[in-house]
């Protein structure tokens, strides 16, 4: 706890430093202003709820949602916008000082646990968005020319995306950025369906969505400084504000530079591309949707969701321009890796696991490289660089699958037992 309250201090401090928005002062607002997301305290809130009894979410739901009424009525006659959010930061930090001062033994425990994991999934996206600020200041110029040159391996998605969505019209860009945004309501939506057993089993499963996400979170951004990207709808596009190479997206490709650079850019346009961390979260989301935490064969709905999800997310992140198609290989990568480190820990940490981390590990490292100094002989031998650029991808999504689908638990009744795997039924 001392160590996160630091950690948001010293982010604070320096962004009052750079005149920017920092994690305290957008945490005060979702306390007695206007929150920045309406979507992430609800999203916390309800994660906490998993922790506490049928009678106290009902109480809990109920004090948030007259809060966030009163605020937004309060909003409208002062003629701002109506948002909501309020309500869910105060019933949290209410029901986690509750639980501390008041509550003993598991009943203590599983709320304190719950209501952690949602004021984490709200504190991330505060500390996201200052490092979103980070990758600006630190980084003036972009590497956008290599990775141009490299998606031509993979057929420029995100320039076929773009011109088919803008075919398609504003409704199905609007369900596509609905989802693009709304990911933690999806996350959280398979997050409570994971826990919903907490309360009255007394057992939390030893691996759900939450963790996976939160690492990610913690692994994926730092990237940002080591390959700093804007993307296509920015470096090649009208939205550059004059620091593109020109207006190519989604209308026209680029010519192939056969010297690519870094290009400067401005200090404010987040260099958050590479890997695409919505790619990496969207797939852990679909891969918590196949099974249950007992092994069990997760409900047709959760299933078709993930699935969902995952493809609109694909979708939109390539049609928008937010990302190249080697963003989200990356991304895949990085999520198959991160989900095999922290997969079934009861498991241990044998050589099947060190195995698949270690090799995720190497193509993800081995793509970078590869789309920071082949970028060129990926432009002019397109086939042959797509192929072994898919064929990695395909190589450790196998590997995934055979260590942690190809098997079950041997029974589902004790998520938390050990035992060796039997084949999947």
């Amino acid at each position: 706890m001392c160590s996160v309250l630091a950690l948001l201090i010293a982010l604070q401090v320096a962004a009052w430093i750079n005149d920017f928005d920092g994690p305290l002062a957008s945490l005060a607002r979702d306390y007695i202003g206007t929150p920045k997301s309406m979507s992430v305290p609800w999203a916390g809130l309800l994660l906490a709820l998993v922790g506490v009894n049928a009678r106290r979410r009902l109480f809990a739901l109920a004090a948030a949602i007259g809060i966030d009424a009163v605020w937004g009525a309060l909003r409208l006659l002062d003629g701002n916008p109506f948002t909501v959010g309020n309500g869910p930061t105060i019933v949290l930090t209410a029901l986690a000082v509750t639980a501390a001062v008041r509550w003993q033994g598991r009943e203590r425990s599983d709320a304190l646990k719950a209501a952690a994991l949602g004021a984490l999934l709200v504190l991330a996206t505060k500390v996201g968005d200052v490092w979103l600020h980070v990758t600006s200041a630190v980084h003036p110029s972009v590497l956008d020319e290599y990775l141009v040159l490299a998606d031509h391996a993979l057929g420029d998605p995100s320039w076929v995306l773009g011109r088919v969505l803008d075919v398609l019209g504003p409704e199905v860009y609007a369900v596509l950025h609905w989802v693009y945004i709304e990911l933690p309501v999806a996350a959280i939506v398979v997050a409570v369906w994971q826990l919903r057993r907490v309360v009255p089993s007394g057992q939390w499963p030893t691996h759900y969505l939450v963790r996976t996400f939160l690492v990610l979170g913690l692994v994926g951004p730092v990237f940002y400084v080591l390959f700093p990207v804007v993307g296509p709808m920015f470096a090649f596009g009208a939205a550059g504000g004059g620091f593109q190479v020109g207006d190519f997206w989604p209308s026209m490709l680029p010519p192939i530079n056969h010297s690519p650079a870094a290009l400067p850019f401005d200090a404010f346009t987040p260099r958050n591309c590479m890997p695409s961390m919505h790619t990496a979260w969207a797939l852990s989301l679909f891969i918590h949707t196949r099974r249950d935490v007992d092994g069990s064969r997760a409900p047709a709905w959760l299933r078709w969701g993930g699935a969902f999800w995952l493809a609109a997310t694909v979708a939109a992140t390539l049609g928008f321009g937010y990302h190249y198609g080697v963003d989200l290989v990356a991304g895949a990568v990085l999520c198959l890796t991160v989900e095999s480190a922290l997969r079934a820990p009861e498991r241990g940490w044998g050589m099947f696991r060190v195995r698949l981390v270690a090799f995720g590990a190497v193509v993800f490292a081995g793509l970078l490289l590869a789309y920071r100094y082949l970028a060129v002989p990926m432009a002019e031998y397109p086939v042959v660089a797509g192929a072994i650029v898919i064929g990695l991808l395909t190589a450790v999504a196998v590997a995934f699958h055979a260590t942690w689908f190809a098997t079950a638990p041997a029974t589902a009744a004790h998520p938390n037992t050990s035992t060796e795997p039997a084949p999947a039924t």
